[in-house]
């Protein structure tokens, strides 16, 4: 079977992660990846072997630090038949006429706003309808983790509101250049946020309201999470369903920090200590009384979270497989979930 191939235009934090994860599958392959620096993640690149392809301008500079492009942006983009866009927000939807221009299809990420591909996609909400698809949006980390524990308690339960506080990192661990270093930021000020609206592309029939606030941290965001359901329900009814989810991990055994979180994955030999799943805290699921409303604290590791649905969307797209169960197993067992 011929596989797929693929570009990666931005090789940074979500960059490289979906570069790896591509590589790891079967049924595809990455034919390029693309810089605009030749910085050190341009020669962990090169010592990874991909093919470096950079602006035409920077061919020399490239040349010069010992890591010779493959050729220019443009030309990959002729080799490729999707292109992961993992560009920094806002630059993305610049690259959008080059995309039409190359006639290929193309992936990008939350950073980017709904209209730029007129589809918001995650893999546990909506694979089938991303099936042949030339362009969509993988929806941001948070947006991610919100969609895979609302759809499988919306199928079970039926949601009838959601309420969630993103209590979310600073920076990423690399980011030296950004706060805060000793405040609590509400981002934003007015409710809701923007993760709110964003759950809404995906899961349009969802009333959900998101509030958010920035904290010193570098290592994930954590969430609290209330829902009001239409079928009554227990904790352990919760519990069995987010059991069934191949991409919700329970996080117990005394841990009660992101910071042990971390830990696990380096004790799993994750690579870049990547914890791919929402990470739930049973003994925070609770239950009211009148038995319809659900309360759970939730950690998402923002690097990671949405590597995995940029390769079951590219699966759909390319129309490589049209199940979704079929392809979440597939892209879980290749990167070792």
């Amino acid at each position: 079977m011929a596989k797929a191939k693929i570009a990666v235009n931005g090789y940074g934090t979500i960059g490289k992660r979906v570069a790896d994860a591509v590589r790891a599958q079967d049924d595809m392959e990455v034919i390029g990846i693309s810089k605009t620096k030749p910085n050190y993640e341009a020669a962990v690149a090169h010592q990874l072997g991909y093919d470096i392809y950079v602006p035409a301008e920077n061919l020399g500079a490239f040349e010069k630090a010992g890591m010779p492009a493959a050729g220019t942006i443009e030309e990959m983009l002729e080799k490729a038949e999707l292109v992961v866009d993992c560009t920094p927000g806002g630059v993305g939807e610049k690259n959008k006429p080059i995309y039409e221009k190359a006639g290929i299809k193309a992936i990008w990420q939350g950073g980017e706003s709904h209209p730029i591909a007129g589809f918001s996609f995650n893999a546990t909400s909506n694979y089938e309808e991303a099936v042949g698809r030339d362009l969509t949006r993988v929806v941001s980390c948070n947006t991610t983790g919100l969609c895979r524990v609302i759809t499988p308690i919306d199928r079970k339960l039926g949601v009838n509101n959601v309420r969630a506080t993103i209590i979310r990192r600073a920076v990423d661990p690399n980011d030296i250049k950004k706060g805060p270093v000793n405040a609590i930021v509400l981002h934003p000020v007015k409710i809701p946020s923007h993760h709110g609206p964003d759950v809404q592309s995906v899961l349009s029939h969802i009333n959900i309201t998101t509030a958010a606030l920035v904290v010193p941290t570098t290592l994930m965001h954590v969430h609290t999470a209330n829902m009001e359901v239409n079928t009554d329900c227990t904790a352990e009814d919760i519990k069995k369903i987010f059991s069934s989810q191949s991409r919700i991990r329970f996080v117990g055994n005394g841990i009660t920090s992101t910071a042990e979180i971390i830990e696990v994955a380096r004790d799993l030999g994750r690579p870049r200590n990547d914890m791919w799943e929402n990470c739930v805290w049973p003994e925070s699921i609770t239950v009211t009384e009148n038995m319809n409303e659900i309360y759970f604290f939730m950690a998402i590791h923002q690097e990671s979270i949405t590597i995995p649905e940029n390769v079951d969307a590219i699966r759909a797209m390319m129309e490589l497989e049209s199940d979704g169960t079929k392809s979440i197993e597939k892209t879980n067992k290749a990167l070792g979930m």
